[in-house]
């Protein structure tokens, strides 16, 4: 399991959230759906104190991360952060690195 964060997506954490010297925690929570979890969808929050995190990605003075708590949500993927600019907002991609399928 691991993070990653294109250079797009850093830029619009940083001017559209302010988020440059922070941190962001990503979570699983109930309702909506995920290309790999039907009733559940990812959210986001700004957290600046992490508590037990299990992988983190530091990029542009951000640290992006996933705490103990939420490993369940994304076990046996990698979480690659990216921006849409149809949207313009971040867009999550899970990637199980064919692992899932063994």
């Amino acid at each position: 399991m691991k993070i990653t964060v294109t250079d797009a997506a850093s830029k619009w954490f940083r001017d559209e959230m302010g988020m440059t010297g922070r941190g962001i925690r990503f979570f699983g929570k109930v309702y909506g759906k995920t290309p790999v979890h039907q009733g559940f969808s990812l959210g986001m929050t700004p957290d600046d104190n992490p508590r037990d995190p299990i992988v983190a990605e530091k990029k542009d003075d951000v640290t992006y991360y996933i705490t103990e708590g939420d490993q369940w949500f994304f076990v046996g993927y990698d979480l690659t952060i990216d921006y849409d600019p149809e949207t313009d907002g971040p867009t999550y991609i899970y990637d199980d690195n064919g692992e899932l399928d063994r």
